[in-house]
């Protein structure tokens, strides 16, 4: 394939300069992305990597925008969607999902489920791709991603490479990875067990069910904040604290849920920054607990409570 220029991309509409993330997150705020391309195919997203790699661009992919607060300045880099053949799922006669990197987890469950296939339901509950869910090892309700995955198909941006990865390559451990930001999961299989597709509705329904009547629901927020430490959860550390409804400018520690952020109007990536800062500052003061953030930070912040 002939290789083509960036700017030669963004001519042809392939790849946007100046594109807002803020419609593309769960927050609703945040600034531009520099580059921004959805690409379809896997010929696709190496001909944008190599358009954009004379520029040494810091690569992103984002998934559905649920675990990111974008910089009010936006990003200097180039941020990749996955859609297109990165959104195909389909059950092998055998049981196994074979799920694109873009596919939001809750459809992986239900296809599952349609096809008399069990342990997947977690899924149903995590706002998040494919991608996402390896990348975190994303998981819930006793169980989590590196339980049912067999393999995934990882790109290596820097190398061009593909690696089969397996949750033992991939140092999958709660909410973590070996993945880097020049890492894009390209598709993963799951392994499933034969159920009748009514338990399966059953168990869908009962963890949308839970997480409705435990998690703030109707608000802009970015899902779980902080990672649980060892033995215990954020959530009831903060709310031990008294924190429920504490706030910086117009994001909130949720009256519901501790580790949920709420962001009011006008509220600020800035306004997250500060008051994970604030929070996680507190925690630590009286536990001797430094929680670390579950959500990533995208972009360039300034210094907290400034």
């Amino acid at each position: 394939m002939t290789a083509v220029s960036l700017e030669a991309l963004v001519g042809s509409g392939v790849v946007r300069r100046d594109a807002p993330l803020a419609p593309l997150t769960t927050y609703r705020f945040g600034g531009p992305a520099a580059y921004l391309a959805d690409v379809a195919s896997e010929g696709e997203l190496r001909r944008v990597l190599e358009a954009a790699a004379p520029h040494h661009l810091p690569l992103f992919v984002l998934g559905r925008g649920s675990n990111v607060v974008v910089s009010d300045a936006g990003f200097d880099g180039l941020v990749v969607r996955l859609v297109g053949d990165f959104l195909e799922v389909t059950v092998t006669s055998e049981g196994e999902v074979i799920a694109g990197g873009g596919v939001p987890l809750p459809r992986v469950a239900r296809t599952a489920v349609a096809h008399d296939r069990g342990g997947l339901e977690f899924f149903v509950g995590i706002p998040g791709t494919v991608g996402g869910a390896i990348r975190m090892n994303a998981g819930g309700h006793g169980t989590d991603t590196a339980a049912c995955l067999v393999s995934a198909a990882v790109l290596d941006t820097a190398r061009g490479q593909i690696t089969a990865a397996t949750p033992t390559s991939l140092e999958l451990r709660y909410r973590h990875s070996r993945l880097r930001d020049g890492d894009v999961v390209l598709n993963a299989r799951f392994r499933t067990v034969p159920q009748p597709a009514e338990e399966g509705e059953r168990r869908l329904r009962e963890i949308t069910r839970w997480r409705k009547e435990h998690q703030p629901g109707g608000t802009f927020n970015a899902g779980s904040v902080f990672k649980n430490p060892p033995g215990d959860a954020a959530g009831r550390l903060i709310d031990s604290l008294g924190l429920k409804g504490f706030r910086c400018g117009a994001v909130t520690v949720s009256p519901r849920h501790a580790n949920f952020f709420e962001a009011g109007e006008g509220a600020t990536a800035q306004d997250v920054y500060d008051l994970v800062a604030a929070v996680r500052a507190r925690v630590a003061d009286a536990t001797g607990i430094w929680l670390e953030p579950e959500i990533t930070f995208l972009g360039s912040f300034g210094k907290a409570g400034a």
